[in-house]
């Protein structure tokens, strides 16, 4: 399995060179590449990746809003997020519904859904992702998963949201929370899971504004105590996991 982070921004308005987009990544397994979000950032540029899948976590702006103008390939989304009226306006052609816990392959990947806690409005799932012998987490944006241990459990890699590192950006509406939980509370998830890697992208105003080194230096701080190793994702970055 290959992972290219075609971008990663968050929802801000700050931009660098090393997190200009809208956070995005293609996940690459036997010649096929499936793209997980499509934020507002990438709207008609889809012609520069040729995705032939595009997975959707939660149907946000700077997720989902790329995708105005239609989709050259199948685009894959819960039956919630086709439900929000933005999206329900867009002229995709090929809409498929993935559902919470169900297993689907797409170009040979398994993804499965877990749902998590982050929009009111715009429901969020993450995907256990697996090709071949590897495992991994997606976690899009959030502040819980549903059901953590068997989302996260034997896998590999632990990719999160970094949208606030020590501080909860987290709201209330009567009963229900929305926002996003913190890298602090994701690394604990890590080392409770015994999850050795975790890579941060969605890249808050933190990270992206950090010219001194402070947040990442507060970041592998964190790393070490929960005995995780961490990387900052970056527009284009590529790993491969055997």
């Amino acid at each position: 399995m290959k992972i290219i982070f075609l971008d990663t921004r968050g929802y801000i308005d700050v931009r660098t060179k090393k997190h200009y987009r809208h956070t995005s990544t293609l996940i690459c397994y036997k010649g096929k590449k499936v793209m997980i979000d499509c934020g507002l950032d990438w709207l008609d540029k889809l012609g520069q990746i040729k995705p032939d899948a595009i997975l959707l976590t939660h149907a946000h702006p700077d997720h989902a809003w790329g995708l105005q103008n239609g989709a050259p390939c199948p685009v894959y989304a819960t039956r919630a997020s086709w439900r929000v009226k933005e999206l329900k306006k867009f002229p995709i052609s090929q809409k498929k519904t993935i559902r919470d816990r169900k297993k689907i392959v797409i170009c040979g990947i398994t993804f499965e859904a877990f749902n998590e806690v982050h929009s009111l409005l715009c429901p969020a799932v993450g995907y256990r992702i697996t090709a071949g012998k590897v495992s991994i987490y997606y976690a899009g944006d959030l502040i819980s998963i549903d059901q953590r241990h068997p989302a996260l459990k034997d896998t590999q890699l632990y990719i999160g949201d970094g949208a606030t590192i020590v501080r909860p950006m987290v709201r209330r509406k009567g009963e229900k929370i929305f926002g996003h939980t913190t890298i602090r509370a994701q690394l604990g998830w890590c080392k409770k899971e015994a999850i050795a890697r975790a890579i941060i992208t969605h890249c808050g105003i933190q990270i992206v504004t950090d010219k001194s080194g402070k947040a990442e230096a507060k970041i592998m701080e964190l790393a070490k105590e929960n005995d995780v190793n961490v990387t900052i994702a970056y527009d284009g970055m590529k790993i491969i996991l055997k």
